[in-house]
């Protein structure tokens, strides 16, 4: 049996601009992402079997064990690439990034499970096809498995690296609220006036120059359904330099924040930094 534990970061959206609409259904963006010190943590072991299999297990009823979940997907891709067969995968996923928040749950635990299996099997795989196959399953992956603060565009798989600042960070999410990004972009969609703001070019020049950047921080997605909750609008008024992060429901403030709102309706994760990489080994 080999076996290895990675931590997979959440990131934020310090930026995310809509472009425009593309054919195959989805938008093309230009978002500025960091990867934060909030983890899920993937336990990873493979044995001998007769036959493939993948089993998922965790610490929440929140998500489910099965092939409908991004691991699973993960897991299930990286052998039909590698043509590597007669394995029995069990993967624990220990969550502690909320679920549809905004903050990368899902894609950050997939790429993950592509950056651990390929450690198990020595690296059949380069770099760059690890990037092609995040690309295959979501958008948010390439950027989970690089980390960092990344200019995310096209759907968010296409990526650079950008310099990236300090900065405290604490994460405000309503208990029962999760929000889809269909949702959001359908809203967005239906919105008849688009602002174009170019906060993702602006908030570039001050990374470069090593400025502050709070004035730049944007979300059109936050445009877009912000009238439609009660909750997000709460948030705002209790904490108005909060941001929504991808499509919510979470807000992040670039501070260390006072627990000032409801503890039974609201989350607060605080003492949070950014980080400078993605996925890691856990020695």
């Amino acid at each position: 049996m080999k076996k290895v534990t990675v931590k997979c970061p959440a990131k934020i959206n310090l930026t995310l601009e809509i472009v425009n609409k593309r054919d195959d259904g989805f938008h093309n963006i230009k978002s500025i992402m960091q990867m934060i010190d909030l983890y899920d943590t993937l336990d990873v072991c493979v044995s001998e079997n007769s036959s493939q299999e993948i089993i998922l297990s965790g610490n929440t009823k929140e998500i489910p064990y099965d092939e409908k979940n991004l691991v699973y997907k993960a897991a299930d891709l990286f052998f039909k690439e590698t043509g590597i067969r007669n394995k029995k995968v069990e993967i624990y996923i220990e969550k502690n990034i909320p679920i549809a928040a905004g903050l990368a749950g899902g894609s950050t635990d997939a790429a993950g499970t592509f950056f651990a299996l390929n450690e198990i099997f020595e690296k059949p795989l380069s770099k760059e096809k690890l990037n092609e196959l995040c690309a295959k399953l979501g958008s948010d992956l390439n950027v989970c498995l690089e980390g960092g603060c990344i200019l995310a565009t096209s759907r968010g798989e296409k990526i650079a690296k950008l310099k990236s600042s300090s900065y405290p960070v604490t994460i405000i999410k309503p208990k029962n609220l999760g929000i889809s990004a269909k949702e959001a972009y359908t809203k967005y969609s239906q919105k008849k006036d688009k602002p174009h703001f170019n906060m993702t070019e602006k908030m570039i020049d001050k990374l470069e120059a090593c400025e502050d950047i709070s004035e730049y921080l944007y979300n059109d997605l936050e445009y877009a359904i912000f009238d439609s909750y009660e909750e997000l609008q709460k948030i705002k008024s209790v904490y108005p330099d909060s941001l929504m992060s991808g499509s919510g429901s979470s807000y992040f403030v670039l501070r260390h924040a006072d627990n000032l709102l409801d503890p039974e309706i609201f989350q607060i994760i605080s003492d949070l930094k950014f980080i400078n990489h993605g996925i890691c080994l856990v020695s």
